[in-house]
């Protein structure tokens, strides 16, 4: 089938110019008619390579970089040099490579930005400016067919915290993402940072610090920047997806439920969390021959991704189960730094967001004038789920995992916190502890654990990548007018179909990272004939072509011919 990539594609640089444009430049692979064209035969070294022979040529000159920060620089630059050889070497050393590229290295390079920083990235948009930023948009956007935004304002970075304007580099690598697992062209995507200072006050008094050097704007004032800069993608790129990247916890899931009856809005953190998680919890159950809502799941860590976890499994229960909302909420127990979520908790301690999952407090007469810990709360509650979002190395302990385990035959543990320094269980613990019951699905990767039975256990990585860039391919690609709940869950589904332990329950509960670009495709499958389903499609399509369509139109490392065109060609 054709794609983006294998055909003739119309430029209008020569020279110098072709070679220092990443989206057109091929290097020595060039062929000689080419080269001939573009004015390069005295540019370039004779001998013509192939896209594999550049990329093994990559690959050994990564390898001379051993700490995975230099890794990253080095592939930066790669990117900044030629996409088609970038992403060819990442598509051909996946696994290896995201954790380079994506966390935890890119949270390193993030943190460092402005000592590392050599060239820019994406588009900044500087508070200070508010009244130029129509200007600078268009200025950065002209000519493009943008169908993708990725916007941060830096203020919770991958577990690191408040980054400032080093957050372009998360939109960055999200971005790099969505082409690399979802195939969406890299010409027509946006990293935007919204640079609304920072309360970071290493980054305050850094004088190599090259974003807006004031304490981070907020209430009326943000919120105006935002909706400005809303207004613009709505604008300009109706059918875009405005893709919400580590935003804080304050504003996340706010600005999620402003926009997104408005515009094609996601947020990973919310939506991608909880969608990824929600194909694991499918999967251990399909592994239990139980249903989600028989279970008792207790969440701790009640932030913006323990509530975005809370609130996917709760809709996937609806969904599935057919139960009303009211309760669908009663199968789940939030803990956060006050202990257990009880209704008699004082507003101080309970974001609103949160309220609706408070527990009666009758329920914990016996705990009155002290907080409900987690031990008490799986005693009490003998859950068969136990869900960690509170980067609290250490929280599921022996103890606790030992007492949950008295209670599930199978008992599912999803310690997710990100780094790996901060997980909540080891999985070697938990196996160990549980007599190798447990199914486990961990937020970063583990090495597989070794059963009683003699068996290996793979550990699988609840990875957002393994559905967001499906998720967003599949209502790119239709144009639909929202990224609805259902359209998620049907992502989900389609993601914990494809789970290994389906087949073999001492097997991952999802699927091989190393295929995670097929995974996506078949997420982004059911998420477009979701989208024509239930009638938010922008296209008139058949359920039944949606794969042909998508298979047509992503975006393949592979390098198009050129023809030489200064009047129609592409770049001028």
């Amino acid at each position: 089938m054709a794609t983006t990539t294998n055909r003739v594609l119309r430029v209008a640089l020569r020279g110098e110019a072709i070679l220092t444009h990443p989206r057109f430049n091929k290097g020595t692979a060039f062929t000689a008619s080419e080269r001939r064209a573009f004015g390069l035969t005295g540019l370039l070294p004779y001998r013509i390579n192939t896209l594999d022979e550049q990329c093994r040529r990559a690959y050994d000159q990564l390898n001379t970089r051993a700490e995975p920060l230099r890794k990253n620089t080095f592939l930066q630059s790669l990117k900044d040099q030629n996409w088609v050889l970038y992403y060819g070497l990442l598509s051909r050393h996946l696994k290896e490579l995201i954790p380079i590229i994506y966390t935890p290295t890119q949270g390193d390079a993030i943190a460092n930005y402005s000592e590392l920083f050599r060239r820019s990235e994406g588009l900044y948009l500087s508070f200070p400016e508010f009244d130029k930023m129509e200007e600078d948009f268009l200025a950065a956007t002209k000519g493009r067919d943008i169908q993708l935004v990725v916007v941060t304002d830096s203020e919770a970075i991958l577990g690191i915290g408040d980054q400032g304007v080093g957050g372009i580099g998360i939109a960055t690598a999200k971005s790099a993402i969505y082409t690399l697992l979802g195939g969406i062209d890299p010409s027509k995507t946006l990293p935007v940072v919204l640079d609304v200072g920072t309360d970071n006050n290493s980054l305050l008094h850094d004088p190599l610090y090259v974003g807006w050097p004031k304490n981070r704007v907020r209430g009326k004032a943000y919120d105006r920047f935002v909706d400005r800069f809303v207004q613009l993608v709505r604008k300009h790129y109706p059918h875009s997806l405005l893709h919400l990247e580590d935003f804080g916890v304050s504003n996340a899931q706010r600005l999620l439920d402003t926009y997104r009856s408005q515009h094609t809005v996601f947020n990973d953190d919310v939506q991608g969390t909880g969608a990824v998680t929600l194909a694991a919890l499918m999967s251990a159950v399909g592994v239990t021959k139980s249903t989600l809502a028989d279970q008792r799941i207790v969440v701790y860590g009640a932030g913006t991704a323990g509530l975005g976890i809370t609130r996917q499994i709760r809709d996937g229960i609806i969904a599935a189960d057919g139960l009303l909302r009211q309760d669908a909420n009663e199968r789940f127990y939030l803990l956060d730094r006050h202990g257990l979520v009880t209704d008699n908790l004082p507003p101080s301690h309970v974001r609103p967001d949160v309220r609706e999952f408070s527990r009666p407090a009758h329920e914990w007469a016996g705990y009155t004038g002290k907080e409900v810990g987690l031990l008490d709360v799986v005693k009490a509650v003998r859950p068969t789920v136990l869900i960690g979002c509170s980067t609290h190395a250490g929280a599921f302990s022996e103890t606790v995992v030992r007492e949950m385990a008295k209670g599930a035959e199978r008992p599912i543990i999803f310690p997710l916190s990100n780094p790996t320094r901060l997980v909540e269980v080891r999985p070697e613990d938990a196996n160990a502890w549980t007599d190798g019951k447990a199914l486990m699905a961990t937020g970063s990767p583990f090495p597989p654990c070794k059963m009683p039975n003699g068996k290996t256990y793979e550990i699988a990585e609840c990875n957002n990548a393994l559905i967001y860039p499906g998720l967003g391919f599949g209502a790119m690609i239709t144009q639909a007018r929202k990224l609805s709940d259902k359209m998620i869950i049907a992502g989900a589904q389609r993601l914990a179909s494809l789970s290994p332990a389906l087949k073999d329950p001492d097997n991952a509960l999802l699927p091989d990272f190393a295929d995670a670009r097929t995974v996506n495709t078949e997420v982004a499958v059911a998420v477009a004939q979701q989208a024509l389903i239930e009638g938010s499609a922008g296209v008139d399509w058949d359920v039944e072509e949606v794969r042909d369509r998508i298979a047509e139109t992503q975006w393949i490392a592979e390098y198009p011919d050129f023809l030489y065109d200064p009047v129609k060609g592409e770049g001028q």
